[in-house]
């Protein structure tokens, strides 16, 4: 059987190809106009409610510590989005360097999940607060908030440090774009695998089961409550439901798509 070069060229055009090719979709502007919002809202909101925050943290209050860490990681996660929305923009192609993929990879999830488990944090308060209230009032001081905040911190970038250098962070089999695909990897390698199941059941399960565990249980206390009105118990379990129903909106879609990865 005679090869010749053209067949030769073909064959070695055919192996250049990238394995997974992201063309041009609505889904690239769709993502962009997501994120675009989310950045223009998130640092709006964030900003303005900086100085009430901190004007409770001079008092010493415990949310109001809380709810500045929360808001500290949420402007951390909010100062990456420029960089998706270029990158969406350019339907999948990064273009700034591995290292800077890195680095935007590291506070776009580490922040994330810091926000997660703040909330997560607030909730379990919330419920001492309600449920054990003059048990818990000795040990409910600034300093025990700072600390839980430092812990949260800490473990979540620790891990994520330790996920992002194991993690794959171009498509090593794309030869043509891999320098320009950011957290796109195919197929996806066990250890990769391994890790989003981890955020899966560590990242989005578990504090979706304390915010649940938490405010079922302050529902139920504030139920048998017989000083509060009818109004009151209402806009606690409003209350409740929101936080879970808006904690579920933002994180699940996609936890599922890790998870279906």
């Amino acid at each position: 059987m005679n090869v010749t070069p053209t067949a030769i060229l073909a064959t070695t055009n055919a192996t250049h190809k990238p394995c997974v090719d992201i063309e041009p979709s609505p889904v690239s502007d769709f993502l962009m106009a997501v994120y675009i919002l989310a950045f223009v809202f998130g640092l709006t909101f964030n900003v303005l409610t900086l100085y009430p925050i901190y004007k409770q943290v001079k008092q010493q209050n415990v949310l109001g510590i809380f709810l500045l860490n929360l808001s500290i990681s949420d402007l951390l996660f909010i100062f990456t989005m420029p960089l998706w929305i270029n990158y969406y923009r350019r339907n999948h192609r990064w273009g700034l360097g591995v290292e800077t993929c890195n680095v935007a990879g590291f506070f776009y999830y580490s922040n994330m999940y810091i926000s997660m488990y703040l909330l997560c944090c607030i909730s379990v308060d919330r419920c001492l607060v309600v449920c054990y209230p003059f048990r818990f009032k000795p040990h409910r001081t600034s300093r025990y908030a700072w600390v839980q905040c430092a812990v949260v911190y800490a473990l979540v970038m620790i891990t994520h440090i330790y996920i992002l250098q194991n993690d794959e962070l171009t498509d090593a089999h794309d030869d043509t774009y891999s320098s320009d695909r950011c957290y796109e990897t195919y197929p996806i390698k066990r250890n990769v695998a391994m890790f989003n199941m981890i955020r899966v059941g560590l990242g989005f399960i578990l504090p979706l089961l304390v915010l649940g565990v938490s405010y079922w249980k302050v529902l139920a206390t504030v139920g048998k409550s017989p000083a509060l009105s009818a109004s009151a118990k209402r806009k606690v379990c409003l209350l409740s439901y929101g936080v879970i129903g808006i904690f579920s909106v933002c994180f699940a879609p996609y936890h599922i798509l890790l998870f279906c990865k």
